[in-house]
């Protein structure tokens, strides 16, 4: 069968542009509801949690979820900056931050869903005191940085539990 050339350009430009696109949820509805509707139609999830600023470190997490989910399964980044993981004299402001960067780079490893929740989303009803629930861990986080900078892992094992529960 004789395909012309023109037709077969346009073809690898629409399957090269369908590769390198990555989709943004900042819903969690949104996210939950895309989660659903994968897992029902038997695709695998692997959820890479990450606060953004990507680098080499995060792309082989990418790579090592791609690899665990399989050919039919989807990869998620989640971008979140956690405010619950800086303590008080700690410059959540200052964290650096390049989400362009950080899509592109997603786009380039084949991320499915780049998951960038907002602190309200995260946290609905902190900013008016009605926030309470978090993951305290009381052994493990008495090490390491725990003894430096208390809080620190209430707010990553608060923030790491709702992603993976809701993804």
């Amino acid at each position: 069968m004789y395909v012309p050339k023109a037709t077969i350009e346009l073809i690898a430009q629409v399957a090269y542009r369908t590769v390198r696109t990555v989709r943004v949820i900042t819903s969690i509805a949104a996210m939950q509801r895309l989660a659903r509707q994968w897992r029902r139609r038997g695709a695998r999830i692997g959820l890479v949690p990450t606060m953004g600023y990507l680098h080499e470190g995060h792309l082989s997490l990418i790579r090592v979820a791609h690899r665990h989910v399989g050919q039919r399964g989807k990869v998620v980044v989640s971008i979140y900056v956690n405010p619950a993981q800086f303590g008080p004299k700690e410059d959540f402001s200052r964290y650096p931050r390049d989400l362009k960067h950080d899509l592109k780079l997603c786009r380039a490893e084949g991320v499915d869903i780049v998951f960038c929740p907002s602190d309200a989303e995260m946290y609905p009803g902190k900013t008016k005191a009605r926030y309470s629930t978090y993951v305290v861990e009381e052994k493990l986080s008495r090490g390491m940085e725990g003894r430096s900078r208390p809080g620190h892992f209430r707010g990553v094992t608060t923030v790491v539990a709702k992603l993976f529960n809701l993804v």
